[in-house]
């Protein structure tokens, strides 16, 4: 199992990161996103406040990547699998989360970790 350590965790938690999604027919969409919290060892987890395309994508396929650096460009991606969440205590945890006040938090994106690449 992929395991996030410490440092991968401070760099995801406190940089923007790209966030990948496929369509059924294979055609991809990617999107800047601010706040991503590492939630376990492998999971990290994203609010939907405006993710129409990301959303549509997502029901048709779960396979995501994400990738995120600093500014001497080391970093790392996740490639994983999401599930889309709109209700329970993941969608409760992004609705209290400070930097989404104000902000309509549609839902919450759950991403299990299945590869963690160096970057750099």
């Amino acid at each position: 199992m992929v395991e996030i350590n410490s440092k991968d965790k401070k760099l995801i938690e406190e940089n923007p990161l790209a966030f990948a999604t496929v369509d059924k027919a294979g055609k991809p969409n990617v999107i800047g996103v601010a706040y991503v919290k590492v939630v376990s060892k492998n999971q990290v987890l994203i609010t939907d406040n405006y993710m129409k395309q990301t959303k549509e994508n997502l029901e048709k396929n779960n396979n995501v990547c994400l990738a995120v650096w600093d500014k001497e460009w080391k970093g790392v991606k996740l490639v994983g699998s999401a599930e889309y969440l709109t209700g329970g205590k993941w969608k409760i945890f992004v609705e209290k989360m400070p930097e989404n006040k104000g902000l309509p938090a549609k839902g919450a994106i759950l991403i299990t970790v299945s590869e963690l690449i160096k970057l750099g």
